[in-house]
């Protein structure tokens, strides 16, 4: 049997655990570096994934996250970020944790093995083909996931793999294979480390061009933020401001008249006739800020 590449053997590894302490984290910090330069040699893929899910969202579908162990845990970190920094519906995100939500913080492994319960999550989700299931595993073997991406394919969704080996079987499943091919961990098979790195890295570029396509980010801006907290509500004033060029007094007069939204602010100071006016402007150019501002200088 061919030993994954998840599981070989560091060239650092002998006598690790005898080096000095400054020598040994030096390795690590390398290592994690080596692991995240696989993200650039899956963009392309990334890409496609990124607008996959764009469209089911536009849609009206959800995205659907499946996955178990450390990539569970990078696919939860991605997922609940979303509502908060873009704007998008809380109950447009699913979590398909194997053990569930309520199996952490120990996170037993035994459940990553339950092909059963993938499947009756995803019924339980009611995924269906407007929806895009994101499966994650670093081994590409894990049956959890790969049990949801079959479930939902089947079931007429859209499905993106993300696996840290080549020739992962999970990609035989999915739609969108992308393959973050990070050398061996420097502690054998621990995926936490440089696989786990490399997913969080691709996961934040996957999400991050979502929300491009979806109109949620301009001049890198989060212009679709939900500003409920007083950090949030300040870069919101920031942003107005930013984008605007409007004094701070005034970029928060527009952030109150619209309610706290950014797009809606900003297009009133540029002239819009009123909330509903730039509400008619948004939905006219499918929720994007930058065409709606062409719009109204015209």
């Amino acid at each position: 049997m061919t030993t994954p590449q998840t599981e070989m053997i560091h060239a650092s590894a002998e006598g690790f655990d005898v080096r000095a302490d400054s020598d040994a984290l030096m390795i690590l910090a390398t290592a994690q570096v080596e692991a995240a330069k696989a993200t650039q040699g899956a963009v392309t893929e990334i890409a496609a994934a990124a607008r996959m899910a764009a469209d089911s969202l536009a849609a009206g579908g959800r995205l659907i996250y499946a996955a178990a162990g450390s990539s569970g845990l990078m696919a939860l970190a991605d997922a609940v970020e979303l509502p908060g920094t873009f704007g998008i519906a809380g109950d447009r995100i699913v979590v398909l944790l194997a053990g569930g939500i309520a199996a952490l913080p120990a996170m037993p492994g035994g459940p990553e093995d339950d092909a059963d319960a993938a499947r009756a999550a995803v019924a339980a989700a009611d995924v269906g083909p407007g929806d895009c299931l994101i499966a994650l595993t670093a081994s590409g073997y894990t049956p959890y996931p790969m049990a949801a991406a079959e479930a939902a394919r089947a079931a007429g969704a859209r499905t993106i793999g993300f696996a840290n080996n080549r020739d992962a079987a999970l990609f035989e499943r999915c739609e969108v294979a992308i393959c973050l091919a990070t050398p061996p961990e420097v502690i054998a098979g621990s995926t936490r480390m440089g696989a786990g790195t490399a997913q969080k890295i691709a996961l934040n570029m996957f999400s991050t061009m979502v929300a491009v396509h979806l109109g949620h980010i301009h001049d890198g801006f989060m212009v679709n933020l939900i500003a409920d907290n007083l950090k949030l509500r300040g870069r919101a004033r920031r942003i107005v401001m930013a984008v605007t060029g409007l004094p701070e007094e005034q970029a928060a007069h527009w952030l109150a008249v619209a309610d706290g939204s950014v797009k809606l602010a900003i297009l009133l100071a540029a002239g819009a006739d009123g909330v509903e006016d730039a509400q008619q402007l948004l939905s006219a150019h499918h929720n994007k800020l930058r065409p709606s501002l062409q719009a109204l200088a015209r």
